[in-house]
């Protein structure tokens, strides 16, 4: 056989190999195929092609196994049983852009499906291979790394510590500086995930310089980005006052607010995440919320959203006015008791109507006047239907108990009280009875409307035991009237005057 016989033999291998890499790489982007090329045992034949001499050949075998590994976390348990991972590793340090690229994608297709196949990557050393990749060069590089790095820190603590033990915050913060769109993002993304776990975690962040650099992409034109952005603020407020204190030294009031209209829904919701972990740590930063026009703007944001979108707004209202009277205050002047009112009828999911219970009780609680401003928006029926409920959820019913019970005992405006003395069940009816026992002997009118509504009747037909607090409010109610009228509503008295009248004997 000639020399160029033997070239030409090598050539047809060569383009064989390219073929099969570039075809099993363009069908495992078919979900329809994966199972097909699991069972033709396609892994272990892609595995010897990572070391191919030709590099088209290994950048595509790469490719190919991230989308497989990528599809289910089956095949990301074959990439770490095929012993690849510490192959993919190796050759991320000795490799040209391209493959780099496709290695940390493979990486990144493995760790995100558990906590377990994440720790398989960072076992073989990945952590080291990935931090070197986000000072290269090449912006696809770095984000491929970053991508990698969040995907293994957003899993668990003891990860996100891994990822910062290996120096990578740092970089991200320089990587969030770059002027690439989808750099910016990933990287965002990432610190958010290492930020989420605890509070040293995100400290860990916050030492980086990452807030004021976050910060500055708060009015960024791009919605992908400012979503990763208000997140990342969001997971840095969270954990502590003294964190949220730092983001809101960043100056983002008031120009936060203004994102609360973004066209993209999950900007808008993600503002409204970063609103409520502020709110919810002190009354100043919640003041300092209120003074920036906050309440407001999440009233409206609550009217303008529908289903989990609006959960954190509600939430934010239930933590500004949780906080004191007067900002409880700013809440119902605002318009806020009316749209949580308005939320409460319109949604269906039961843990949202829990979030708008719970932050209806928050804003009651305070004062008989905050107590009537919620009365008043027509809640409290609501709210006991859903105690009452046997389809409501377990969290929907307490919180529900909790909120009737935190505005009733406040609530002296009795024409809200009324409707609720006749269906509530006896561990709420004291609640009610009690809040009666203390107006009805200081008002004459409310008296009279007691008896003619038939709260007088009502009340005769309570069985409380004796020395209860029940009792004691019962009797009070009954000393605010004459004996012969009590005597006259209490139950079997019609029997007794029809016996007297049988009894009676007229005179001649």
């Amino acid at each position: 056989m000639s020399q160029r016989q033997v070239l030409q033999v090598f050539e047809q291998y060569q383009k064989a190999r390219t073929q099969f890499v570039q075809t099993i790489a363009e069908l495992s982007t078919r979900p329809q195929n994966i199972e097909t090329l699991q069972n033709a045992g396609v892994m272990s034949l892609l595995r010897p092609l990572l070391l191919d001499v030709v590099p088209t050949v290994q950048q595509t075998a790469a490719l190919a196994l991230g989308r497989l590994a990528n599809y289910n976390d089956d095949l990301a348990e074959a990439v770490v049983k095929g012993d690849i991972l510490p192959q993919l590793v190796y050759s991320l340090a000795e490799q040209n852009r391209f493959y780099k690229k496709a290695a940390a994608f493979v990486l990144r297709a493995v760790a995100k499906h558990s906590p377990q196949l994440a720790q398989a990557v960072v076992d073989c050393g990945a952590l080291d291979a990935l931090v070197i990749c986000l000072e290269e060069f090449d912006p696809g590089v770095k984000e491929a790394a970053a991508w990698a790095l969040g995907y293994i820190a957003r899993h668990n603590a003891e990860l996100s510590q891994a990822v910062v033990d290996a120096g990578a915050v740092p970089l991200l913060v320089l990587c969030i500086q770059e002027p690439e769109l989808s750099l910016k993002r990933i990287s965002a993304s990432a610190l958010s995930d290492i930020c989420k776990h605890s509070p040293e975690l995100a400290q860990t962040v916050v030492d980086a310089g990452a807030i004021a650099h976050l910060a500055q992409m708060i009015l960024n034109p791009d919605a992908r980005l400012k979503r990763q952005v208000f997140s990342a603020l969001s997971q840095i407020s969270k954990h502590s006052v003294d964190l949220a204190e730092m983001v809101v030294e960043a100056e983002i009031f008031p120009a936060v607010l203004t994102c609360l209209r973004d066209p993209d829904e999950y900007v808008r919701k993600n503002v409204a995440t970063l609103v409520r972990e502020i709110a919810k740590h002190t009354p100043e930063l919640a003041q300092l919320i209120v003074n920036a026009g906050g309440v407001a703007a999440i009233v409206d944001y609550v009217g303008e959203s529908k289903g989990n979108v609006r959960l954190p707004g509600v939430m934010t209202l239930g933590f500004i006015g949780a906080h004191s009277e007067n900002l409880a205050m700013a809440v119902i002047v605002s318009k806020g008791v009316n749209q949580l009112a308005i939320t409460l009828a319109e949604e269906t999911e039961d843990h949202i109507k829990a979030g708008v219970a719970w932050a209806l009780g928050q804003i009651g609680r305070h004062t008989p006047e905050h107590a009537k401003a919620v009365a008043v928006a027509n809640v409290l029926p609501r709210l006991l239907q859903l105690y009452l409920a046997a389809s409501s959820s377990e969290d929907l019913q307490i919180k529900s108990k909790k909120a009737l019970k935190n505005i009733l005992q406040k609530c002296v405006h009795l024409p809200a009280l009324e409707p609720l003395l006749h269906d509530a069940p006896p561990n709420v009816l004291k609640h009610i009875v009690g809040q009666y026992s203390k107006v009805l002997p200081h008002d004459s009118k409310a008296r009279r409307l007691f008896v003619t509504t038939g709260g007088l009747k009502k009340v005769q037909e309570i069985k409380a035991e004796p020395g209860s607090a029940l009792h004691e409010y019962v009797t009070s109610i009954n000393n605010c009237f004459p004996e012969e009228i009590v005597r006259y509503y209490s139950p079997g008295y019609s029997e007794v005057l029809l016996e007297r009248v049988e009894k009676f004997m007229p005179t001649a």
